[in-house]
């Protein structure tokens, strides 16, 4: 009995460390984008009420875009491109602590807050866990994915054909109801994320995640400021 409780401890002292392994506060690794991109915009849209939820978001105590220092280095590499095709980088979101996906979740799961039903016009808010729209662990949290879009040098618009975090098909990369411009306009962004190291995803057209991230299995949960 006492080998078998002892090994029952072990066991789940393995399972604890395995698990606090997961999370993780060290900053080290990350820099704030605009130390590598100095000609970057924002718009961090989970530091102002203006997002699906309606609220600003737990965790951004900063308008600042935080990545790894690898995912910055490969987002530069796509910034240096896309200048020389006359365009800048905007940034919606990047790094994003684990409290902050926590956040979203708990908003999911109150129905007393239906947030801003403009970010998800055809969806209940409880669809929104399901499928591609938000997820209890997100790629983000990992530090090494960005949101963003195109605009040009002088600041102006670069019509996409929909706006960010908008949960419908309309987002999908690949949707077929673009005009021959906002068509071009994703490919150009999508094509510059590519070469740089990044992959994208389905349901998104402003989400990028570089493919040989240096913490494949690690969330982070430091705020941003």
């Amino acid at each position: 009995m006492k080998k078998f409780l002892t090994t029952i401890l072990v066991f789940l002292s393995f399972v604890l460390v395995s698990d606090a392994s997961q999370i993780s506060y060290d900053k080290s690794d990350f820099l704030p984008i605009y130390t590598v991109i100095n000609d970057a915009a924002y718009d961090i849209r989970y530091y102002s009420s203006y997002n699906f939820t309606g609220n600003k978001i737990r965790g951004y105590n900063a308008p600042i875009a935080y990545m790894t220092k690898e995912g910055a280095n490969a987002l530069a590499s796509a910034a240096d491109n896309l200048r020389k095709q006359g365009y800048r980088l905007l940034i919606w979101d990047s790094y994003r602590p684990q409290k902050a996906v926590d956040n979203f979740v708990e908003w999911i799961n109150n129905p007393n807050d239906a947030g801003d039903k403009s970010f998800y016009p055809n969806l209940r808010k409880s669809d929104l866990l399901k499928g591609q729209y938000i997820a209890s662990k997100s790629g983000h949290t990992r530090g090494s994915t960005v949101d963003l879009t195109l605009i040009k040098k002088d600041g102006s618009f670069v019509d996409m054909g929909g706006t960010f975090d908008l949960f419908s098909e309309i987002s999908h990369p690949d949707y077929k109801k673009l005009s021959r411009a906002q068509k071009k306009n994703r490919q150009i962004l999508h094509d510059a994320m590519i070469k740089a190291g990044f992959n994208g995803i389905d349901s998104e057209w402003w989400h990028f995640t570089l493919e040989n991230e240096p913490y494949p299995d690690t969330y982070f949960n430091f705020d941003i400021e």
